[in-house]
This record gives C-alpha cells, structure tokens and sequence, in this order.
C-alpha cells in the first residue's frame, strides 16, 4: 500500500484486479479520451495488472497505481516518473460506477500528497482532451492551474483533439 485515504486505498495492482479492470477499460465510454482502444480481453487484462504490479513506482517512467474502495478495484492512478526525480505527469481513470461520487478526487489528491510530502516531488503536470470537462474540473479541483491550451494537437482515435494542460508546484499544493 502507497496511500491510505479516508475511503479508499492505492497501491499495487495484483492478478485478482483483472476482471475489474477488463470491465471499465473496456467500457467505450471511459476509454473515449483515453489512448487505448475497447474491448480489454480477459488475457490482456491479466498480462497488463501483472505486468503493472511489478513495476518500480521509484523509477523514472510510467507506473501504474492501483485504486481500491474495500479491497475491490475501482479504477487507477498513472504517474510517469521524470528521469530527475522531481516532477511527474498524472493521469486517471475510473469506473462508471464510482464516478460522481468523489473516489477520483480522493484518489488524486491522496496520491499528490504521498508524491509532495514523501517523494518531494517538485512539480505534478496533467493533460487532458479539453472536452473532457470532468477531468479538467478534478484537476482544478485538487489545486492544479491551467496552464495552457494545444489547439488540434493529438491524432488519437481518427481526429485531431485540443489538449488542456495543467500544473501543480509543491509550493501551491494544500493538503
């Protein structure tokens, strides 16, 4: 376990979140503004969950957290570690089923405060695709500023797709 908040945990993934996470990666609705296509096989699920749960969350790249309400996996937190050590780039996702109910902001800001008071990180950056206005108000939510606009500038899923993007310092960041 990495992070212990009021209702949920995070931490590693472990082969048992396979269903789970077959189940909201495959869901078209929550993989819309994501990179990965639909539908999630149960065998890919199950070399994705393992292939994350071993991972180095203290390593530069990507690692991908677990996010679970009583043991149960309700979705997942990715960081991607920069080679200094001292800033990263966040991302979410949730299943429809716990979404609207405040487990994604928890989640987040549970996890921006492991990464500013363990890690001393420096600084956490999000993007999202700017019609994706539930992202970009948890975002904000947690404390990140908007930094800017890309206009038209991802290829993702046969369109071109402007990006918001966003910053959070350590010294802005309220626990």
């Amino acid at each position: 376990m990495f992070v212990r908040t009021e209702r949920l945990t995070i931490r590693r993934f472990e082969p048992a979140d396979a269903t789970a996470f077959a189940a909201y990666r495959s869901d078209p609705e929550v993989a819309r503004y994501q990179s990965w296509e639909t539908p999630l096989t149960a065998a890919d699920a199950l070399a994705t969950v393992t292939d994350y749960g071993a991972g180095d969350p203290d390593a530069p790249g990507w690692f991908q957290y677990a996010v679970a309400l009583d043991g149960a996996l309700i979705g997942d937190l990715g960081l991607n570690l920069d080679p200094n050590l001292m800033q990263a780039e966040l991302g979410f996702t949730l299943a429809p089923a716990y979404q609207g109910r405040g487990y994604a902001t928890e989640a987040v800001h549970g996890l921006l405060s492991h990464l500013f008071t363990t890690k001393n990180l420096h600084r956490v950056s999000a993007e999202c695709d700017a019609r994706n206005t539930s992202s970009a108000r948890l975002l904000e939510r947690v404390g990140f500023q908007r930094e800017g606009l890309r206009r038209s500038h991802t290829w993702i899923k046969g369109e071109w797709t402007d990006d918001l993007l966003f910053g959070l310092l350590s010294s802005d960041y309220v626990s």
